[in-house]
């Protein structure tokens, strides 16, 4: 058996969501899901081609990775639940990976990354990354819960950041606007080379759980407390059904 463990990561907190299968740093398969259908009618069916696709069965998988939030509330307990059932039926291990940082790994080597995910009622989850060549991620700041406009002038004082994330491309104008405002050289598109006084964007990944797999398979030879019953979402604020009560 490879020293590497078969990881399969699953990433719902999206609209689209993903799956992907992977041994080190290899993606042995990955697939990418339907923004308009729910997770609930399509998860399953989709870690099922999944596997048929790499021609391997569920029980050669040593590690269940999921992204354990921010992003939509029904996609994460769908997702969650999803991957606590196959790693207590199979006796498995399984780890969450927080959604922001799963996009600033996809961002790669930047001083600072901003990520910034849809949170729905226009508002944005928010958070401040270090990323470095090896792939590890550093958190900086706290997520945070906030209109667009105020995520970008919190960070708004540093110069050299690298912006990422589904909420970035629906919020560029304003990013442009404010980093013209202040000065910085504005950012046009993505894989811009990062200049000292500049804001870039970061392309965004068409596969977030691969970035699930690889921050998960790292974490793994760490083990901690990895069963099931550990893994919880990150909400960072309440539920709609919660706000109305």
């Amino acid at each position: 058996m490879s020293a590497e463990p078969l990881v399969l990561a699953i990433e719902t907190a999206t609209l689209a969501g993903s799956v992907c299968l992977m041994r080190g740093e290899v993606s042995v398969a990955a697939l990418k899901g339907e923004p308009a259908v729910s997770h609930s009618n399509t998860l399953l069916k989709e870690i099922d081609r999944l596997l048929e696709e790499a021609n391997v069965p569920i029980r050669d998988v040593q590690l269940f990775a999921v992204a354990s939030g921010p992003g939509s509330f029904t996609g994460l307990r769908i997702g969650i639940a999803t991957v606590k059932a196959l790693a207590a039926t199979l006796n498995r291990f399984c780890i969450g990976i927080p959604t922001l940082e799963a996009i600033a790994h996809s961002a790669g080597d930047c001083n600072r990354t901003v990520c910034l995910l849809p949170a729905g009622r226009g508002e944005v989850f928010a958070q401040m990354f270090s990323g470095a060549n090896d792939g590890e991620v550093t958190a900086l700041d706290e997520p945070n819960h906030l209109s667009p406009r105020r995520a970008i002038e919190k960070y708004s004082r540093f110069g050299d950041v690298c912006w990422a994330g589904e909420g970035v491309s629906a919020h560029l104008e304003a990013i442009r606007e404010i980093a013209l405002t202040l000065g910085y050289s504005a950012p046009v598109s993505t894989n811009e080379e990062i200049r000292p006084g500049g804001w870039t964007i970061a392309e965004t990944t068409s596969n977030l759980a691969k970035h699930v797999a690889s921050l998960a398979r790292a974490r793994f030879s760490n083990r901690g407390d990895l069963k099931p019953d550990a893994l919880h979402a990150i909400y960072v604020r309440p539920s709609d059904a919660e706000l109305k009560h």
